[in-house]
């Protein structure tokens, strides 16, 4: 009952008209830039975090809450129009809704996954609701050595585990530690990696980095590989289900959303592992798994529901543990962060208000994206016509004006540029972004911390481990690292068999 009324007091502060208005305008804004070829929700709000300076943090995460939600919609809208992911979590979605939409249903692809998106997106944040204030409370008896074993799990499985490479996630790592330690150490006040100049002794700010590697890299990257043919564009109808539709859909989205939010909940899920657990499932549970490969609905409403799902579990160990496990996670703590705002286990109680208010506005902007954008998915598809170079001119001009406004420093756009020509060497050399983010974001607090346990300790490294629950985490970490391999190694031995063999089976 207590969350209830905190949650009803949230609704209380973002139903007003003011704050109403804040939130149509981040669906609206989040759609337009999420709806963009190859432009998911994390460099959506990267590309839209300045325009919120000058805003009460209140009416700023109002306006957050619309553009992550637009900028999730968004990326399905390209997935299954132009079969373009804006994101990683979005190849599933895209793999049978183009196919759908090349056989005249895209209308019922796009209803599908916004209806999908809203179930899952409601679903999950009132489970954020529930579940982040106790894991608060936990979390407040955490002791450094455990916070920074937790926030050393979360490094090693988004960077060893999740991507394809290890050897190029932890080049990604790298280069994001590298960046975080940029500027005065905190200790001793001595400067590092600075090279003498002035400017970069108060660090590097994220936005800068964030809209450099985002939006500036995208744009590099695009103009790289520009086609010069138009794009071509599957028309869309009047956005509407049939009663078979609804049928084969509504069971997907339920699987989608239990599926996805305990993987956004963990402190490093990512939504890709998720959306293809759920593709395989609704393909071996279909009535129709024949039709999979060949634009199946179920293929859509399910993985869809598991991504968003999965993006509203993530604010569990962002609001309460302070760590980021998207990319889009990583930029809205930068947020945060700009208004002096520091998820953790303290933040349900010295910021309830905010956090009540937050959590409140997901659920007003979840249902707006899904009446103001499925009527006009028309509109958002006539988008995709804008021709690439005009698109990404404009791209990098607001992302310009963006991180001038930071500081107002035109220092900061010789960083931007450096950090877009970072973003396209990532992109070119396959190195992933995610792990680069969370190390510029998690690296400096994992020194934080390491530090005061060092400091408890008397400089002894075993106060790294002297709690319960960091030994336990260690353990994880080990596991984390050798189970993968010895199951490769094991798959990799299995003999096969022969062309004799299989003409005989």
């Amino acid at each position: 009952m207590d969350t209830l009324n905190l949650l009803l007091d949230g609704f209380a502060n973002a139903l007003t008209p003011q704050n109403l208005a804040f939130a149509a305008a981040g669906v609206l804004l989040g759609t337009f830039v999420g709806v963009l070829p190859g432009i998911g929700p994390a460099m959506a709000v990267a590309l839209l975090l300045p325009i919120t300076f000058g805003l009460e943090p209140t009416q700023s995460f109002i306006l957050f809450a619309g553009i992550y939600y637009g900028g999730m919609y968004g990326g399905s809208t390209t997935s299954i129009l132009l079969n373009t992911p804006g994101e990683s979590a979005s190849v599933m979605t895209a793999i049978e809704g183009n196919k759908m939409a090349k056989k005249g249903r895209a209308a019922q692809a796009l209803a599908t996954a916004a209806i999908g998106s809203f179930i899952a997106g409601t679903i999950g944040t009132l489970l954020v609701a529930f579940f982040t204030p106790a894991l608060a409370d936990l979390a407040v008896e955490i002791g450094a050595p455990s916070f920074f074993a937790i926030m050393l799990l979360s490094l090693v499985l988004v960077t060893a585990v999740l991507g394809s490479s290890k050897l190029r996630g932890f080049i990604g790592l790298a280069i994001g530690l590298t960046i975080g330690l940029v500027g005065l150490d905190l200790s001793t006040g001595q400067a590092r990696l600075t090279g003498g100049v002035l400017q970069l002794a108060d660090g590097i700010d994220i936005v800068v980095v964030a809209v450099g590697i985002f939006a500036i890299g995208e744009a590099m990257w695009i103009a790289a590989h520009l086609r010069r043919a138009p794009l071509d564009v599957i028309p869309v109808g009047r956005p509407y289900m049939s009663r078979e539709d609804w049928s084969r859909s509504w069971r997907p989205w339920l699987r989608g959303t239990a599926i996805g939010f305990p993987f956004g909940a963990l402190p490093a899920g990512g939504a890709e592992t998720p959306t293809f657990l759920s593709y395989v499932l609704e393909r071996r549970l279909s009535r129709k798994s024949d039709e999979f490969g060949h634009g199946a609905i179920e293929g859509v409403a399910g993985p869809e529901a598991a991504n968003n799902a999965s993006a509203a579990g993530m604010f569990v160990p962002l609001l309460a543990l302070g760590l980021p496990v998207t990319a889009t996670a990583a930029v809205l703590l930068a947020a945060m962060r700009t208004y002096g705002i520091v998820p953790g286990p303290t933040l349900m109680a010295d910021q309830a208000d905010l956090v009540w208010t937050l959590l409140a506005s997901l659920l007003i902007g979840n249902t707006l994206l899904l009446v103001i954008n499925l009527p006009l998915a028309p509109l958002w598809a006539r988008l995709l016509r804008i021709p690439r170079p005009q698109l990404y001119a404009g791209i990098l001009f607001f992302a310009s004006l963006g991180a001038y406004a930071v500081n107002q420093s035109a220092f900061d756009i010789f960083l931007l540029l450096v950090f877009g020509a970072v973003g396209f060497a990532v992109r070119r050399f396959g190195i992933p972004i995610l792990p680069l983010i969370l190390g510029v974001i998690i690296g400096p607090l994992m020194e934080t911390k390491m530090r005061e346990a060092l400091d408890l300790s008397n400089g002894e490294v075993s106060g790294l481990f002297n709690e319960p629950i960091a030994i336990f985490v260690y353990v994880l970490i080990l596991l984390a690292l050798i189970v993968p391999t010895l199951w490769a190694r094991k798959n990799s031995n299995v003999p096969t068999p022969t062309s004799n063999e299989s003409e005989v089976s």
